[in-house]
């Protein structure tokens, strides 16, 4: 074993020092890590460096001899059937050499968790066009009952591009909801802090007090996009800020909770005649290509939002095609 220098390439770009090390040395854990870059045998273009430092193209990566007599054999991976790769696949309305686009359907989680077997990220092998492809990787999630658009990078590098883009607020997000009654005034901007209430599955977000020690700067544009008198009205939403079910809990804030929300709203998000299911729709995302230009993508309608505009009598305009400019 000996000393190598490792040059950082294009798909490398902003990924995290710690993650460049987990990918070329998967049996190296973050604490030797940490170790190595703390007594400087870990170098990045001759410089002291920590394991959150972000990686450019071209930047030469010292690596100390890295004993691999430990390493884990790789973790038996089940393969999907034909079943899940055409669910998966029937969810794409956009796919290049970068990125690809889903139209997530409500109700199925993008990430495991304790009694979530059926999700997104199971099934992303399944996006794979060859079988040495790079495994696609999630960039951002939704709710696991809120629909539309779910952006998946097709390699690490891309994904370590789009997560910057989204931490940097490079990212334009809008939403459709329905919900209970009709905002005043018909645009604004939702400005309430967020804490959270509760631990796992059952943690819920509430309006936090300003100047709260545990709130969240919490920042959200709407407008009205139609209203049926002032029963329902349909909802551009915008989240300045991302945080957990921002959305939700804003318009449960401003007294108009969305249709359907099993958990934000109370008695008065559910509406005898109209589906009881969460009304939030992920419809447009605008965002830097990480090739050059800016993408954007829209996503039609789920069914139950689709059938709930026809009993009201909203217009409900497709979705555009796919541009990349």
């Amino acid at each position: 074993m000996s000393v190598v220098t490792l040059t950082v390439s294009d798909d490398e770009a902003d990924i995290r020092l710690d993650r460049w090390f987990r990918r070329h040395y998967p049996h190296l854990t973050q604490g030797a890590l940490q170790k190595l870059c703390r007594t400087g045998q870990v170098r990045v273009d001759g410089r002291r460096a920590t394991a959150a430092t972000r990686l450019e193209p071209g930047q030469a990566v010292r690596v100390p001899p890295i004993p691999n007599a430990n390493r884990p054999p790789p973790l038996a991976v089940r393969p999907l059937d034909e079943r899940q790769v055409r669910e998966i696949n029937k969810m794409v309305i956009y796919r290049d050499d970068h990125v690809i686009v889903l139209n997530k359907p409500a109700g199925i989680a993008v990430q495991g968790g304790p009694g979530i077997t059926h999700h997104i990220d199971a099934l992303l092998d399944g996006l794979r066009e060859n079988p040495d492809d790079p495994r696609p990787r999630l960039v951002h999630r939704i709710d696991r009952d809120t629909s539309g658009l779910l952006l998946v990078a097709r390699t690490p590098g891309v994904a370590a591009k789009l997560a910057a883009a989204f931490r940097g607020r490079d990212v334009h997000k809008v939403y459709w909801a329905v919900v209970v009654g009709r905002p005043s005034p018909a645009t604004g901007i939702i400005d309430q802090p967020l804490t959270k209430l509760g631990a796992g599955a059952g943690a819920i977000s509430v309006v936090a007090e300003r100047g709260d020690p545990d709130a969240v700067h919490a920042l959200s544009e709407y407008e009205v996009l139609d209203a049926a008198a002032r029963k329902m009205s349909w909802l551009a939403l915008s989240p300045l800020t991302g945080r957990t079910h921002q959305l939700r809990v804003h318009c449960e804030a401003l007294g108009n909770p969305i249709l359907g929300d099993p958990k934000y709203g109370g008695d008065a998000a559910h509406v005898a005649g109209f589906a009881d299911r969460l009304h939030l729709h992920a419809r447009r995302l605008e965002l830097p290509h990480p090739a050059g230009g800016t993408l954007v993508v829209e996503a039609d309608l789920s069914p139950h939002m689709r059938e709930t505009f026809r009993q009201i009598g909203f217009d409900t305009p497709a979705a555009q095609a796919p541009r990349r400019s």
